[in-house]
């Protein structure tokens, strides 16, 4: 029963700052843009283009022999 007297408190406290930490995150912008990773992944971005292989002179003389 007296460890009821320590863990109650204990909790509430802990229930407390979690609420106090979601708060936080509501003020501060964590959650206005949800959908907008989940979109940005799907839009091709122009810097990443792949380079066009550019071949050196002496790798056409090895496909040749």
């Amino acid at each position: 029963m007296s460890g009821l007297l320590l863990l109650i408190p204990v909790a509430l406290f802990l229930g407390l700052l979690g609420l106090l930490a979601f708060m936080w995150a509501l003020r501060s912008g964590q959650f206005d843009d949800l959908d907008g990773a989940a979109e940005r992944i799907l839009h091709d971005d122009e810097d990443d283009k792949p380079v066009k292989d550019v071949k050196q002179p002496h790798e056409d003389k090895d496909e040749k022999a």
